[in-house]
Parts: structure tokens; sequence; C-alpha cells
């Protein structure tokens, strides 16, 4: 009977241990209405006064540079879940800087065979450039989202959890090749005309969490016409680099690797790929393997080459940079539906988040950079929008901080990992989104 009475205590011990640090660890999911929140007042607030600063050049100056920034010692690998360090070299890893000026500013668009860019490795980057003197205006970060990268440039808890650790000689390695790549780039500026190109592909992507939803099928393009001939490329498109097995143990840049590889060697000398709307779309591979990604990577060469829709000159020596900082509701780590981490630990686990959109105006181009994994659904309504101002719009991801999954709203409940434990900041942020970009849009309309 003693046993029986110690056992019970027991469990009743534990239930209590339970409760208590459910009470003290989580919180309800907030599901009241953005639009009553003062985090959605005060980011319009400040969009609404919004006036891009833009300056009028002479002509356009460009320059590039590609820097082989594979570690001399294997990293762990950062996408799906933790793998360890690679085991071999699949593809280097390279840090590509292309620089466009007007003669009155430069604008560097840098471009990481990473899974994401971390306000770590940013900052430290931000903070080299700005030491280093070099005649650089602003910056325009881009990741491939490859998820077989290396890791080791995210401090904190979730950095050591789940994005392959940290090691400051990475971040360090990073930042020196960084501004290798950015001195070639200044070198390298000549006078050039600028492209705009749009090409359709067929049956490449698709939507992974609503097969029937929309999805942006479109390879963007902006093509640089040097003096002396020479041609390079910054393009995007939607499919998620996810066509090697989660299993694989190599380095590898994924599809936008063997993309980038056959446009400089049969078209242009230089290419950048930076990820785009990729926060619901999927790669309809042919299989898993290298060859696989290869395969896809040359379908998908051959289709953009196939079937242009559009191809316009960039008008005007127009040039500006504005940074627009956001304000979000307070984190919503899910840990069930209706059940979230306190906003306190997630802040202690995931570190800064410094959520902010870049917009960079290249004559009638906008681009405009995300913080979040912003899903392509959207992309068409936007680029009507942004048609109607005189405007070619280009969408991209990961500009030096993260702040998770922005998908649509209706998508908040379904059962997929990405839309509820991947969607740190809903629900509501879907339509949030849609909002802002689309002010941002009529903010540098054209006149």
């Amino acid at each position: 009977m003693l046993k029986f009475h110690k056992a019970v205590s027991g469990v009743f011990i534990a239930i209590f241990i339970v409760l208590l640090l459910a009470i003290n660890l989580t919180d309800s999911i907030d599901r009241s209405p953005i639009e009553h929140q003062e985090f959605y007042s005060n980011t319009l607030a400040k969009l609404h006064s919004l006036t891009p600063t833009i300056s009028e050049g002479n002509t356009w100056l460009v320059g590039w540079s590609k820097v082989n920034a594979t570690p001399k010692q294997a990293a762990s690998l950062v996408g799906y879940a933790p793998r360890g360090k690679y085991e071999f070299v699949q593809d280097s890893s390279y840090i590509r800087s292309l620089i466009v000026g007007n003669g009155e500013q430069n604008i560097a668009f840098l471009n990481y065979e990473l899974l994401i860019i971390h306000p770590y490795l940013a900052t430290s980057i931000r903070e080299a450039v700005n030491q280093s003197k070099l005649p650089v205006d602003n910056l325009y970060f881009t990741a491939t989202h490859t998820h077989s990268g290396i890791g080791g440039y995210i401090p904190g808890l979730m950095g050591k959890v789940a994005f392959g650790g940290f090691d400051q000689a990475i971040v360090d390695f990073l930042t020196e090749q960084t501004l290798k790549g950015l001195q070639m780039a200044l070198a390298d500026q000549d006078t050039a005309f600028i492209n705009f190109q749009v090409a359709e592909t067929d049956t490449l992507v698709y939507n992974r969490f609503v097969r029937e939803d929309p999805v942006d099928p479109y390879v963007r393009q902006l093509i640089f016409q040097k003096k002396d001939g020479r041609r390079g490329t910054f393009l995007t498109y939607s499919a998620h680099p996810t066509t090697l097995a989660r299993n694989f143990m190599g380095l590898s840049g994924d599809y936008p690797h063997y993309l980038m590889q056959n446009l400089e060697s049969q078209i242009y000398d230089f290419a950048l790929f930076a990820a785009g709307t990729v926060g619901s779309h999927g790669p309809n591979r042919p299989g898993n393997q290298p060859e696989d990604t290869q395969a896809y990577a040359n379908a998908l060469y051959l289709q953009s080459l196939k079937h242009v829709k559009r191809l316009t000159l960039v008008n005007s020596n127009r040039l500006s940079f504005t940074l627009f900082p956001i304000e979000l509701r307070n984190p919503q780590y899910r840990l069930g539906k209706n059940i979230k981490l306190k906003p306190a630990l997630f802040n202690f686990a995931f570190g800064e988040i410094n959520p902010h959109f870049d917009l960079v105006l290249i004559g009638n181009t906008l681009l405009i950079s995300s913080s979040g994994e912003i899903s392509g659904v959207w992309m068409a309504g936007w680029e009507a929008l942004a048609k109607s101002h005189g405007l070619n719009l280009m969408v991209t991801t990961f500009n030096g901080s993260y702040i998770g999954y922005i998908t649509p709203d209706e998508y908040y409940d379904y059962d997929y990992h990405e839309v509820s434990a991947m969607n740190w900041f809903g629900p509501g942020n879907g339509a949030y989104f849609d909002t802002i970009i689309q002010g941002l849009i009529v903010k540098n309309r054209q006149y």
C-alpha cells in the first residue's frame, strides 16, 4: 500500500510539474484581427508617409564578381533537419557580387549559396563594408536558399540546435570573401545598358500546400550588357531548392548552382540567382540525386530560353534604395493548434529578428526583398499592380533577416510544418504582407 501511495504521489508531482511548465512556458494563440493592433497601424502609417529618395544619373555603371566561399574545413549542413558536417564537396560554394550604379550612387547585390542570411552575418558584412570605405552606398542581400549549404553563421540556441551551430571563423571567412568580391566588382564596373525579361516555365513548380492554388511559374531577369560586350544577369525563380534527398551529405548549391553554371557557360559571363517567392512553392523534380538536380536545372534553363514572354529596355538612369522597417505582432511559435511558446522564450531561442523590406528601383524596374519566406500566390496580383504603374517587378527573400513563412491566411490551420511551426507571426500575416507590398509598389510608381 505504501508503494501504491508513493506511486500515486509521484504521478501527481509529475502532473504538477508539467502543468507548472505549461503555465510558465506557453500561452494561447492570438487570433484577434491584426487591423485593430498597434503594430499594424504603426507600420501602415510609416508606409503612408514613405517617400523614396531617387537619384538621376547619366549612365548605368555595372560590375560583377564571383568568389569561392567553400570552407577549408568541412562545416555543418543547414537545411531540413540537423545532419552534421558535409562528407564531401559536390559543388563549390560561391559569393556573387553585382554592383549597379548611375554615377550618383552604387548599390551592391550580394548573393550567397546559403539557406538564409542571418542578421548576425549581415551585420558583420555591413560593418566591414563601412570600415573598408568602399564606394558602396547600400547592400541588398540575397540567398539561393539551398538546403545543402553550410551553417555556422547563426548564433543562439536555435542556431545551435537546428542551424548547424555557430562558428565565428565561418562568419569572418564569409565577411572577408564578401569584401574581396566587392572590391573586384567595383574594379569591374563599366558602362552598360539593362534589359528586363520574363520567361514562363511549364510544370517545373507546384504549390506544395494546395495543389489547385496559384503558382508563380516565371523566371524574371535583369540582363546587363557592358560596353565591352560582356553580359551578366540577375534572376529569380520561385521553386524551393529542395531537389536533393534529405539525407544527402554533400555540400551543394542545389538546382540554382547548376542553373547559374549553365547560364555562365552558354550565354552570360556572370549569373546571380536569388530565391524568389518560395514560401509555398516546390520543384517538380525528376528524382532526388545529383543527376536529377542537374536535369531539373537544365529543364529550367531551356524553358527560360524558349518561352520568353516579355523583353523590355530598362528606361532612364533613376536609382534608389529604400529600407522599410516593419513591426510584427508578438511571436507565435506554435506547439499546438491554439498553443504557442511564450514570446520571451521565442526571443531567447531565436535572438534578433529585425524585420524589414529592402527596395531598389532601377529605372522602371522595382526589386522588393522580404525578410519573410513569402509565397508566390500573390505574385500575379502584385505584378499586375506594378505594370499598371509603369513598373517591372522582381520579389526576392532572405534580405539579412528571417521571420519564417508568409503564406495565405487560409493556410494557417493546415497540417503542414511550414505553415504551422514556421509561421512565426501569424495568423493574419498573409494579408498584412500583401497590403504592405501593394503599398510599396504604389510608393515607387513611375510618373
